[in-house]
């Protein structure tokens, strides 16, 4: 979720920005821009603080027209390609996918001849004039990078491409980084993606609330949400940035498949919303894709976990394209790598696998998946996580236990030792 914000038209209730803290300055640019290929081969990061949770304060930090990294980044080193892609039988031809986003400049080489140009939805929300420029126009670089880990083509030049790499894109400008975008113009753009018959919908962003109290247009964004699923359209969205436990919509609608953001060890991301509507959960820390103009930036956040799965539903799609929307969701949810037979908050049904949920994946789906039951796990094999070779939350709990317990430890011997010295004081003063 780079950073979209989604303001309410209600003023009483916010709309998350998804920004789990902005950064800005000169400094920081040089620094993501020098750092960026140490983070794709996994080498460290500031801590991914700087989510975005629509994506656009980290997302305006990166560089545009940036150098091309060569390495592959840690999200796609844990695939094998050419299984997940089967000799170019699954690469997600045909495929069109809606990204509701700041635009997608298509001048990226990556990007180049598969951007349609679809609605800019963009009005200053003060002086109620529209906001100049096409869906092709990306000053954010947010929805450009949400597009790349979609449907970047290959790239000679570097290790990084999109999950599907011959889908199309429809481009729907529908917000900035100034806030623009509210709950009517996620309507609109929806709306639109259906028009245009596309078969996925990607929305990098989110509103917060609750029920039909929570923020203005409810509704008419459920009913918009539902018109996509009746239209065979699957849609993803993006769990938000606050880090806290609580819906957001329209990821926790149940047609959508809602994205968390996990870490390089298949743990949720600090920064990645939680609660019991998150479904499943993929990459989102330290994301390679395009930026405008050219090359390649660093981002973190769930609004880059979103299009990690968009990826994976354009390629199901593709090869079954007479499956419904809760068959890929339910697909995709089964396939994922968990630990436990349930879902949990943190990361739902687990982390998706991409190169499983393809090759797994029958000619015609043998299971039923409706809004209210999804999944059905009675005979899906539990797939422990891979070893990592960062810091796991046991290891954060066991570190901090050994803090408490050294600090109690040394307050104890302060206690005894000061306790010796005060008596040997007034020993010495009786004597």
């Amino acid at each position: 979720m780079p950073g979209l914000r989604v303001p309410a038209p209600d003023a009483r209730h916010g709309v998350d920005d998804m920004r789990g803290g902005r950064v800005s300055g000169r400094g920081y640019r040089k620094a993501a821009a020098a750092l960026a290929a140490l983070a794709v081969l996994g080498g460290p990061l500031a801590a991914p603080a700087y989510a975005d949770g629509p994506g656009l304060a980290a997302a305006g930090d990166c560089p545009k027209s940036a150098p091309d990294v060569p390495t592959v980044p840690w999200s796609l080193q844990r695939l094998l390609l050419d299984e997940l892609w089967q000799g170019g039988r699954t690469t997600g031809v045909g495929v069109t996918v809606a990204v509701i986003d700041t635009g997608v400049d298509d001048q990226n080489p990556q990007l180049a001849g598969k951007v349609v140009e679809g609605a800019s939805l963009l009005v200053n929300r003060e002086t109620k004039e529209r906001v100049p420029g096409t869906s092709k126009d990306d000053p954010v670089g947010h929805g450009t990078k949400v597009a790349g880990i979609i449907a970047a083509r290959r790239y000679d030049k570097t290790g990084f491409v999109g999950l599907a790499p011959d889908a199309m894109i429809l481009s729907i400008r529908q917000n900035d980084s100034d806030g623009n975008g509210d709950v009517s113009t996620l309507v609109q753009a929806i709306n639109e993606a259906i028009k245009a018959q596309a078969k996925v919908i990607n929305i990098s962003q989110d509103v917060r609330g609750a029920g039909t109290a929570g923020f203005g247009g409810y509704q008419e964004l459920k009913a918009a949400v539902q018109a996509a699923e009746d239209n065979g359209i699957v849609v993803v969205a993006s769990t938000g940035n606050d880090g806290k436990e609580g819906d957001t919509y329209p990821a926790a609608f149940p047609t959508v498949l809602a994205v968390g953001a996990s870490d390089r060890n298949n743990e949720r991301a600090p920064f990645s919303q939680y609660g019991s509507f998150v479904k499943v959960a993929a990459p989102g820390v330290d994301m390679l894709s395009t930026v405008p103009r050219g090359g390649q930036c660093v981002d973190n956040g769930t609004s880059f976990s979103a299009p990690y799965v968009s990826g994976l539903a354009a390629l199901l799609v593709g090869a079954h394209p007479n499956w419904k929307p809760a068959q890929v969701r339910a697909w995709i949810e089964q396939t994922a790598q968990r630990t436990q037979r349930d879902p949990d908050q943190f990361i739902g049904w687990g982390v998706v696998d991409p190169v499983k949920a393809v090759t797994k994946a029958p000619e015609s789906a043998p299971f039923t998946a409706t809004p209210d039951a999804p999944v059905r796990l009675a005979a899906a094999p539990i797939v422990p996580r891979p070893v990592g070779f960062g810091e796991t939350q046991a290891d954060r709990d066991g570190r901090t236990a050994t803090y408490v317990l050294g600090v109690g430890a040394l307050l104890v011997a302060l206690l005894i030792g000061g306790g010796v010295v005060l008596r040997d004081h007034r020993r010495r003063s009786a004597d």
